[in-house]
């Protein structure tokens, strides 16, 4: 474990090797799991705000899950997270020749919102756990990111440079220097 300001970091994620390969898995994380994408709190006020621009981007049945739900839940653990399309996959979820996409990042690309999509879709495969006195920083396995670590391997990137935008999003340039930092020392 590395300890970088008030979070605690797996080794893992210099590790752990990763590149997302959508030709390969179809986006199954927007798909797969029992609940919604994790929301943080703040992240309810930015879906209600961006609601009208992103709206146009997902398919009738979405649209109809969050009018109905809301553009979040609570999900069985108490937990925020991105409302569900019959409890199947997330109300964001667009689906371009069988490949799931995010919506929110679709208008983000298109310059219709500034907010690129939640923090959790962001930094998959990371997770992030909320503890009294620190976060805990970890790499989460599911065997749909397969083919990801495969092409992480065959590629050589590691975790968290892959995840070097998102990182810096959600802890700053600083912290993601002491990363950086880290893995270099263990070498």
């Amino acid at each position: 474990m590395i300890a970088i300001d008030n979070t605690i970091v797996s080794e893992h994620l210099l590790e752990k090797k990763f590149v997302c390969d959508l030709n390969a898995c179809k986006g199954e994380c927007c798909v797969a799991g029992e609940s919604g994408a994790p929301l943080e709190e703040e992240e309810i006020a930015i879906l209600k705000d961006i609601w009208e621009e992103v709206k146009p981007y997902l398919p009738k049945d979405g649209v109809k899950a969050i009018e109905k739900q809301g553009v979040f839940v609570i999900d069985s653990d108490g937990d925020y997270t991105t409302t569900l399309v019959k409890g199947k996959h997330c109300a964001f979820t667009v689906f371009d020749k069988g490949t799931a996409k995010c919506g929110i990042e679709q208008a983000y690309y298109d310059k219709k919102i500034t907010w690129k999509k939640p923090i959790s879709c962001h930094l998959y495969p990371v997770r992030i756990t909320k503890y009294k006195d620190y976060d805990a920083v970890n790499y989460h396995k599911w065997d749909i990111c397969k083919p990801a670590c495969e092409c992480g391997a065959k590629l050589d990137v590691p975790v968290y440079k892959f995840l070097k935008e998102p990182l810096i999003r959600k802890f700053g340039k600083d912290w993601y220097k002491q990363l950086e930092l880290a893995d270099k020392l263990r070498k």
